[in-house]
């Protein structure tokens, strides 16, 4: 990695962009967390440089208050676009990619993780927050697949839109108090092929951009729609999409399912990722979103609290726990699992 320059002291007071391992694994500075000296000499120890652009000054964090009316000014502006799309039938790309994709963008590099799941849950708003949700989660999941920058942003862009087809849903049908019958769920499914509709007619935006409002529907088995795609048929973005977008859905209330606990979410993706959704994206997310949470407390089902210190990296949702005056490793544990994360 490229050194900071004089001195390894320059980043002392500052806090780091991201989690900082060994080379064995081992978490030496967790995301958003202030260098200290005893971190500069770990890092000298293990002969581990870090760039400019993974720090920042300790001041200019912005306060979790300040992020989730980041967040809730951005719903606001995208609830805005998407009832202009719906009377227009246009996008106003130009404003998407000036005003709220920064933002998106910005969003992910100075949010913890976890700081940044429990802005996104949706309140009363689960239209509108969702497709900004999705372009986050997309935005975090490509800069962990190291995807270049470029792509990153066009893949922000087509999270941000994939729902715009529901633009094109009769709202009596989008915004119905009760369950869809079986010819109103076939009118909101066609969502996917009004969305790809749309972007396939917008200038500016790629092919692999519309692609992902037509697929994000799509499941690796074959048993997603519009078209029944399987797993090679699926492009990369629509991948990627339908993990933040199953991961949002689950974590969030909707009208006929309240959300899940954000363990419980990580366990189902899991138990599905061999199936349905990508299970190398999959995993990347699951094991990435469990390293930023070590250090986080946690509730265990038997009703002690504990400690996220270690993350394995073949069974990432079973980590080693430090719980009062003993280390439990959930792995050898089938009785007890964790129940909510506290903090």
């Amino acid at each position: 990695m490229e050194t900071l320059g004089e001195s390894s002291q320059e980043i002392i007071g500052k806090k780091s962009n991201n989690n900082v391992y060994s080379k064995d694994g081992t978490l030496l500075i967790k995301a958003f967390e202030t260098i200290t000296a005893d971190h500069v000499k770990l890092l000298e120890k293990n002969h581990i440089t870090i760039r400019r652009n993974d720090v920042k000054e300790s001041e200019s964090e912005l306060s979790p208050n300040k992020h989730a009316q980041i967040i809730d000014e951005t719903v606001k502006e995208i609830r805005d676009i998407f009832q202009d799309i719906r009377e227009n039938k246009k996008i106003p790309l130009v404003k998407i990619r000036e005003q709220i994709v920064p933002i998106l963008h910005d969003t992910n590099e100075s949010y913890e993780v976890l700081q940044l799941f429990t802005a996104l849950q949706a309140k009363d708003d689960y239209t509108y927050r969702h497709n900004i949700a999705v372009g986050a989660i997309s935005n975090l999941i490509g800069t962990w697949m190291k995807l270049p920058k470029q792509e990153i942003l066009q893949l922000t862009t087509a999270g941000l839109l994939h729902d715009v087809g529901k633009m094109l849903v009769p709202e009596e049908i989008l915004n119905k108090p009760g369950r869809l019958n079986e010819e109103e769920f076939e009118e909101m499914k066609s969502h996917t092929v009004y969305g790809y509709e749309i972007l396939k007619d917008t200038v500016g935006i790629g092919h692999r951009q519309a692609l992902v409002a037509l697929q994000h529907h799509e499941r690796m088995d074959g048993s997603g729609y519009p078209l029944q795609l399987k797993r090679g048929e699926i492009d990369l973005f629509s991948r990627i999409v339908a993990v933040a977008d199953v991961f949002h859905a689950m974590s969030s209330n909707r009208v006929y399912q309240e959300r899940s606990p954000l363990y419980e979410v990580l366990a189902e993706m899991e138990r599905e990722m061999f199936a349905k959704l990508d299970p190398e994206i999959t995993y990347l997310f699951i094991e990435q979103t469990m390293y930023s949470l070590i250090g986080s407390e946690v509730l265990l089902t038997d009703g002690r609290k504990g400690t996220i210190v270690l993350v394995p990296s073949n069974e990432p949702t079973k980590p080693l726990l430090h719980v009062e005056n003993e280390f439990v490793n959930l792995r050898t544990k089938d009785n007890v699992k964790i129940d909510q994360i506290i903090s």
